[in-house]
């Protein structure tokens, strides 16, 4: 059971962190782009400023609220939601509440 708005919210895909080996042998985090985690999210706007001059690049970031239940998401993880890519930008945090209002919260940056 989860919140009424994060039930009726937007749906969208989140690419877990997992751990692979570069061609130089060593550990690295990488986004899991076969196998997406489907969750439907509310979104909050936070801020966003559009290129006016050339060479500025358009910052977009909003607030993703989904439920507790999701595994291994991490700065290096990615999202695609409303038609679009984005980055995770901040660690997600974890707000703990009754069974119907515990969250994550994931603030999320649209890529370029």
């Amino acid at each position: 059971m989860s919140s009424l708005q994060r039930r009726r919210g937007v749906p969208a895909k989140i690419f877990r962190t997992v751990e692979r080996i570069d061609g130089r042998g060593n550990k690295v985090l990488v986004a899991d782009m076969e196998h997406p985690i489907e969750v439907r999210c509310a979104l909050i706007p936070q801020r966003s400023s559009k290129a006016e001059v050339p060479g500025q690049q358009q910052i977009n970031i909003t607030r993703m609220i989904v439920d507790a239940e999701l595994p291994d998401v991490t700065l290096w993880s990615r999202v695609d939601c409303l038609g679009r890519h984005w980055d995770v930008v901040t660690p997600p945090a974890y707000h703990h509440g009754t069974r119907k209002t515990r969250h994550w919260s994931i603030d999320i940056r649209e890529r370029p």
